[in-house]
């Protein structure tokens, strides 16, 4: 999954389309961008079906709300809220709450996510999936945060049943730049990494 922060609405069609052309299928857009609900309304149009579209940095039900009414079909976010949980549980949508100790984890699971975002993932490596899948195999775990093209079939080995990224592609200056290209061959240096 792709993560993208601080992209304006007027870069998001050619963003769209990079991601598009790389191969890459779900995207989220992070509720502490600028315009957020704006870009993911842009962005659900210019993808025409071809993207699944979330929100992410989701804190608080005033979030989830503008997230939900501009269309972002999944919500992730880097801690346990509890009440946006139980409303994505309790109405079907797809939930990431991020977790990084067992007890966080575990939690997190609890209330009913999704899948568990381990974040920062990078601050333990991959080791660190394999050591809470241990007691906790039944434990869905998604791994945000220095993920690479070089380390992620490490972090699938080790138990991690998705990675996502973000500045490492979408960088600032790639944005700037309106480096679009230089984003679809980063995007797929992770897709031709897959095991």
């Amino acid at each position: 999954m792709g993560i993208v922060r601080g992209v304006s609405p007027e870069q998001i069609e050619p963003l769209v389309e990079a991601v598009i052309q790389s191969g890459l299928r779900t995207l989220e857009v992070t509720m502490n961008t600028p315009g957020a609900a704006e870009s993911i309304r842009k962005a659900l149009r210019c993808a025409r079906n071809q993207l699944t579209l979330g929100a992410g940095t989701v804190l608080d039900m005033d979030g989830l709300k503008a997230a939900l009414d501009a269309g972002a079909t999944f919500v992730v976010m880097p801690v346990l809220a509890r009440d946006v949980v139980a409303y994505c549980v309790k109405n079907k949508i797809a939930v990431f709450p991020g977790g990084l100790t067992p007890q966080e984890i575990y939690q997190a699971w609890q209330e009913g996510a999704t899948m568990v975002k381990v974040f920062p993932a990078k601050m333990f490596g991959p080791e660190y999936l394999r050591e809470i899948k241990g007691p906790f195999n039944d434990i869905k775990l998604m791994a945000v945060s220095g993920v690479t093209p070089q380390n992620m079939r490490e972090y699938f080995a080790c138990g991690a049943s998705a990675v996502a990224f973000g500045g490492s592609v979408f960088s600032r200056q790639r944005l700037q730049n309106g480096d679009y290209s230089g984003i679809t061959s980063a995007i797929k240096a992770y897709l031709q990494a897959l095991p």
